[in-house]
């Protein structure tokens, strides 16, 4: 079995010692978000998720959402999991006060998000989604539709969804064929169909928002004639509770590889009534606010999918014994040693602690930042905030979701054959973390966004905001000989992002298959480069630590850890430095014919 303890001492230093989070009490409408506040939260919410969402991980799997007939019902357990955490107030967490919010960070929410996902991924979909529905309608509504949602979201008696795909398009929106056809009084008929949709149809709450993407009759062609529309299920009644029934159904349900207990609609909307959301014709820019955030979320769900698959393998790998230590027995009073002291299997476990704990913080960077860019009173401080979560954002989605998923494959192979079968719940991790690669955009168009737009974008302004504090970083740590060992590898690391960026800029101008050939390797690359930059702040925090006090193991582990990142995984940017110099021609020099 996957075993799961919420890695509370490793927030407690990303939050705490890493970064300041105590800095966000200072913000307005954060006061009362002191580091105990916020430590004694993150230690109900891994309560909540250990005892009541992690026990129903395997048997949603095993169960999966049920569809008759229009209606879907979630595996058994659900509703009373859901109930819970909805009368817990988690789905209130990050919501404005204003609208019966709790009105804390997002950074605290992000690490409650990892645990609900650590525990169950499927689960998380739910709520996830509706707070999403919730950011989009908080900052493009009218006053009488937040009026109307919001309250309803916040405390999770409706739940939202975002509507955009169509059977023939997914990432190309500027083909979608539903239609929006003014009905007057402000209301319009929305008709076509949607698939892929997450949570499109349930029975955890009361109502579904769905926030649909339509065409108006005199829109133009692609995604400057797209529209948002708030759709639904039940309409609002005069009281605000639930009216009558709307023109939107569920068609069917996705048999998946993974996230069996997420219901994955085909959505009908016929003639259902909706309305506008923000100006006509300008739904991608309100429809971005909700995949902008969605874009973080799957980028913690890879992540707490690692950290589970880790625990997972690591609880393994110290209690299955098998063969002997190279060097000879190392448990001599055993019939055999324990996997853990085999360089292989320790390697791997290596390979995922240390890319798991630089993602993490990373991911506290990109929070911390984002709450800042939302209620600094400097408007200066505020945009360079945005600037760096919007650089980030791609980069979080991508590589947080290839370390999911190569996490969960890692602790396959170091479980072996009860890794494969489903006893043991690796496998589970497996098919799970996989979607994460896919959906809210792929990997692949992550790194498009990246170097065709995040780069370029305001003259290189956003690369700066990253680029100038690990610069100003490995400045100020030049002359400590003792940070020599994680400096150095930081600089060299840096100083080829820098060469594939230039080569990259330039060659991209020419030719923008250049700029295309190197967008996955790039971002790997930032990755690697930014996690370095993760791992040379913690070590300078672990080398003042790690020789006395009762916590000193842990500092010291810290340290072993960022040796290994250094040594083991941060050489691949030299690689990728020179795959980005090959340019785009050994990759499109085949004929497509030729394949």
């Amino acid at each position: 079995m996957t075993t799961y303890k919420a890695p509370l001492r490793e927030y407690r230093f990303v939050l705490s010692e890493l970064f300041d989070v105590g800095s966000l009490a200072q913000l307005p409408g954060y006061t009362e978000a002191t580091p105990d506040t916020i430590e004694a939260i993150l230690e109900e919410a891994g309560k909540l998720c250990e005892e009541v969402l992690f026990p129903l991980n395997r048997s949603g799997d095993e169960e999966g959402c049920h569809y008759e007939n229009g209606v879907v019902r979630t595996p058994a357990g659900f509703k009373e999991a859901y109930r819970a955490f909805r009368e817990g107030g988690w789905t209130s967490l990050a919501c404005d006060p204003e609208w019966g919010g709790q009105g804390l960070p997002h950074t605290l929410a992000f690490f409650v998000e990892e645990m609900v996902c650590s525990t169950n991924m499927s689960f998380g979909m739910y709520p996830g989604l509706s707070h999403g529905a919730y950011r989009a309608l908080s900052m493009h509504g009218t006053e009488a539709q937040k009026k109307t949602y919001l309250p309803k979201l916040a405390d999770g008696t409706w739940s939202g969804t975002m509507c955009l795909t169509e059977p023939h398009c997914g990432t190309d929106l500027g083909q979608i064929r539903t239609k929006a056809i003014p009905a007057g009084d402000g209301k319009y008929r929305i008709t076509g169909t949607k698939i892929f949709i997450s949570a499109g149809e349930h029975d955890l709450t009361d109502n579904i928002v769905h926030l649909v993407l339509a065409r108006l009759p005199d829109a133009p062609e692609g995604t400057r004639g797209i529209s948002l529309f708030v759709v639904p299920k039940f309409l609002p009644g005069p009281d605000g509770g639930i009216g009558a029934r709307n023109g939107v159904r569920c068609g069917s349900i996705e048999h998946k590889m993974g996230i069996k207990a997420s219901a994955t609609c085909v959505m009908n909307f016929d003639e259902a009534e909706g309305e506008l959301v923000g100006a006509p014709h300008k739904g991608m820019r309100a429809m971005f606010t909700m995949m902008n955030a969605a874009r973080l979320g799957v980028g913690v769900q890879g992540l707490g999918l690692a950290e589970t698959a880790y625990q997972g393998a690591r609880a393994y790998a110290a209690e299955r014994l098998q063969g002997r230590a190279l060097k000879g027995p190392a448990y001599p009073e055993k019939p055999a040693d324990p996997i853990i002291v085999h360089p292989d299997v320790r390697r791997m476990l290596l390979t995922m602690k240390a890319t798991i704990e630089a993602a993490r913080a990373l991911a506290a960077w990109t929070a911390i930042e984002l709450d800042v860019s939302e209620k600094h009173p400097d408007p200066e401080r505020r945009q360079e905030a945005e600037d760096l979560v919007a650089l980030l954002t791609p980069i979080v989605k991508a590589w947080f979701t290839d370390v999911g998923f190569a996490a969960a494959n890692l602790g396959v192979q170091i479980m072996g054959g009860h890794g494969y079968i489903r006893e043991h719940g690796m496998e589970q991790l497996v098919r799970d973390a996989r979607i994460t690669q896919l959906y809210e955009g792929t990997n692949g168009i992550q790194a498009l966004d990246l170097v065709g737009r995040k780069l370029p974008m305001h003259m290189g302004r956003l690369l700066r905001r990253f680029f100038h504090p690990v610069s100003g970083f490995i400045e100020e740590q030049a002359a400590d000989q003792t940070m020599a060992e994680f400096v150095l590898p930081l600089a060299k690391a840096f100083g080829k992002l820098q060469q594939a960026t230039a080569h990259i800029a330039q060659a991209g101008l020419k030719d923008p298959d250049e700029a295309g050939a190197a967008a996955a390797d790039y971002l790997k690359m930032f990755a690697l480069t930014a996690s370095a930059y993760m791992w040379a702040k913690t070590a300078k925090i672990a080398l003042a630590k790690s020789e006395a006090g009762e916590d000193a193991g842990f500092y010291r582990a810290k340290l072993a850890t960022a040796r290994f990142f250094m040594a083991r995984l941060l050489p691949e940017t030299s690689s990728l430095l020179t795959v980005i110099a090959s340019g785009a021609k050994p990759v499109m020099a085949l004929e497509a014919e030729a394949f």
